[in-house]
């Protein structure tokens, strides 16, 4: 089993990177990062640090530990943009990236940014046809596709990612398309769940893996917990509290 932290957007800069170098130094695996504007509810515009640029920043100063986004939310960027900015971070982190990507689901920023925010359905075929642009343009030396969502000419990916393949991680439970389209394209699959929902959904993607062809064992497997951790209690906030 291998352990990873994933901090939170809200906290500024210094304590991500604390966080980040307090995990590479204590042996922890990993270092994930979430991919939004805002908070889901916005928080009256709370300060948010944004996933490419935080995490170009970490690959930079934090070395060992693998880098990912936990997950990108695939209808914010072009896939040929994020195959290029994918590659350029596992090039500075020297081959340590993963990149996670989801269909999108925080309708509150789409809104307040007047990015479309389409149909489930819409934003499932957008996702499946992002991992077929991404995959290409990170094995091929020109890469043409002719989908109904994108489209690229004789597109170049160069420098390509140091990692041959570079990690694909799709997130998300859904059962019929979600893991389905893990199954086909993704070297990992995460997503938010309890042991005895994790168990479930590992058999439908074993399942999907079977009817495609695909031995399960090369897709690795991961889930989160959130922990809300507080200060100390210090003795004068001890006796500020009792006296309440």
């Amino acid at each position: 089993m291998k352990l990873s932290v994933w901090p939170g957007s809200l906290q500024p800069y210094e304590e991500i990177l604390a966080v980040a170098k307090h995990a590479e130094a204590t042996g922890w695996d990993g270092v994930w990062f979430a991919d939004h504007f805002m908070a889901d509810g916005d928080l009256d515009g709370a300060p948010f640090e944004e996933a490419w640029t935080t995490l170009s920043a970490l690959a930079a100063v934090v070395p060992r530990v693998r880098l990912g986004t936990l997950v990108i939310g695939n209808t914010y960027r072009h896939p040929a943009v994020l195959a290029k900015m994918a590659a350029s971070i596992d090039q500075i982190s020297g081959g340590r990236f993963v990149l996670g990507l989801g269909a999108g689901w925080q309708e509150n920023e789409h809104l307040a940014y007047g990015i479309p925010f389409y149909t489930v359905r819409e934003r499932l075929a957008r996702l499946e046809e992002a991992c077929q642009v991404i995959q290409g343009l990170f094995r091929d030396e020109r890469t043409t596709f002719e989908g109904h969502h994108y489209q690229l000419a004789n597109a170049p990916l160069s420098p390509k990612p140091v990692q041959i393949p570079l990690p694909l991680m799709i997130g998300g439970g859904g059962e019929k398309v979600t893991l389905r389209i893990a199954a086909r394209y993704a070297q990992e699959w995460n997503t938010r769940a309890d042991l005895e929902t994790m168990i479930h959904k590992m058999g439908v993607l074993d399942g999907h893996c079977a009817d495609l062809g695909r031995d399960p064992a090369t897709i690795t497997r991961s889930t989160m917990a959130l922990i809300g951790i507080s200060r100390p209690f210090s003795r004068e906030t001890r006796s500020a509290s009792t006296s309440r």
